[in-house]
């Protein structure tokens, strides 16, 4: 059972769609999907897949990653009612909220490669459980950073290990002799950190909850020791002070983008 089957089965139990099941036998129809707003899209594929498992047809008008102005039609489905009806929710679930991630991801990129042609604007870990891959998807549909997708495929050394281990210095010994092909990421929030885990040669240093000013002076003092380290900001970004971190940072790291961003909305129209 893959995670489509599991979030139609949260929807059917073991019984069923009864609404249209006591409406209708073996009827056909046809159906729209209409953005009712401007937006970037993402989630097309996931609905597709959505529709097929339920026996309908799904046929692309548009397709993830396009740009789409308000009442622009991005998909025809065709199949049994039933089926349509019973698909149109989770279907859309899928492409309101990737939409709407992958539409305010694009905004912010577009911000800040204005000043900064080659940053990066990354997700993060605050994603709703069981759904992390797709909120992951949409950031990449619209140009974005996936960052690490668990726990398991990067390191990050982040403040309450530093609380619990002592300093950063113990920390990133302690991991260099354990942890031999992963990338090493250390959150810092203090120069002196940020100082000596650049003396320390690891991959990402983040610059955690910095004024603007202040993480361009570090940034500038870290790249001097070592060129190579890939400088993150991240704590309390949003869309009017990202701007202020753009020109020097090579990736920011975002959460609201996956935990408070508002979907976009969809309409499914049966014609």
């Amino acid at each position: 059972m893959d995670d489509i089957d599991r979030f139609l089965e949260e929807d059917l139990d073991k019984i069923g769609d009864i609404t249209s099941e006591s409406l209708f036998s073996d009827e056909k129809a046809k159906a729209l999907i209409i953005a009712k707003e401007s937006c970037i899209i993402a989630g097309l594929a996931e609905a597709k897949i959505v529709f097929s498992k339920l026996g309908a047809e799904f046929f692309f008008i548009k397709k993830d990653g396009d740009s789409v102005n308000k009442n622009t039609i991005v998909a025809e489905i065709f199949g049994p009612a039933k089926s349509i009806l019973t698909a149109e929710r989770l279907a859309l679930n899928f492409v309101c909220k990737m939409s709407g991630i992958a539409t305010e991801t694009k905004k912010l990129i577009e911000l800040c490669k204005a000043k900064n042609p080659t940053i990066k604007i990354a997700a993060t870990r605050k994603t709703t459980p069981g759904f992390r891959k797709y909120e992951k998807k949409a950031v990449e549909v619209a140009g974005g950073d996936p960052h690490r997708i668990g726990l398991y495929d990067e390191v990050m050394i982040k403040d309450n290990h530093l609380k619990l281990v002592g300093n950063v210095e113990k920390a990133i010994t302690m991991v260099k002799q354990k942890i031999k092909d992963k990338i090493i990421e250390v959150e810092v929030e203090n120069e002196t950190d940020a100082i000596t885990a650049a003396k320390l040669d690891v991959d990402v240093i983040m610059l955690d909850n910095f004024l603007p000013e202040n993480a361009e002076i570090i940034s500038k003092k870290i790249r001097k020791i070592n060129p190579k380290i890939l400088i993150e900001i991240s704590g309390g970004i949003n869309k009017e002070n990202i701007i202020k971190y753009a020109s020097f940072s090579d990736r920011i790291s975002i959460g609201y983008l996956t935990h408070s961003i508002k979907s976009i909305n969809f309409s499914l129209d049966i014609i």
